[in-house]
């Protein structure tokens, strides 16, 4: 979070970022981000809505069902994912570089199994 308000996106909340971080590259459906995030679909909705007023989101309609709509990223939110990728890339060679490369990959596998107890999505 500090390095998205550092490099200006300093609107973003932790509340929007656990939604905005389970927006597929192709867009998703509220009701998956809800059910994802493990909101309700109105606490969702909010959610969206806020990241949409401040340009970050943007709702399409679905390709695949004229009723639905997809939740995607506009230019701004690709930008901050770019921001969070980078920092979230930068943590983990910190991490490599203390741990080792053995090390490193005995944590991405304990990890990687915990996800199978702790997110019903892995």
């Amino acid at each position: 979070m500090r390095a998205l308000h550092a490099a200006g996106h300093g609107v973003l909340t932790l509340a929007q970022a656990r939604v905005f971080q389970r927006i597929a590259p192709g867009g998703s459906r509220l009701t998956d981000i809800a059910e994802q995030a493990q909101v309700t679909k109105q606490t969702a909705g909010a959610l969206v809505d806020q990241l949409e007023r401040v340009g970050y989101l943007r709702r399409i309609p679905d390709p695949s069902d004229g009723r639905a709509r997809l939740i995607t990223f506009t230019a701004l939110g690709e930008q901050a994912c770019g921001v969070a990728n980078g920092t979230v890339a930068e943590v983990e060679a910190r991490w490599s570089e203390h741990l080792g490369p053995g090390g490193m990959a005995a944590l991405r596998e304990a990890l990687t199994s915990l996800r199978e107890i702790t997110d019903p999505y892995a």
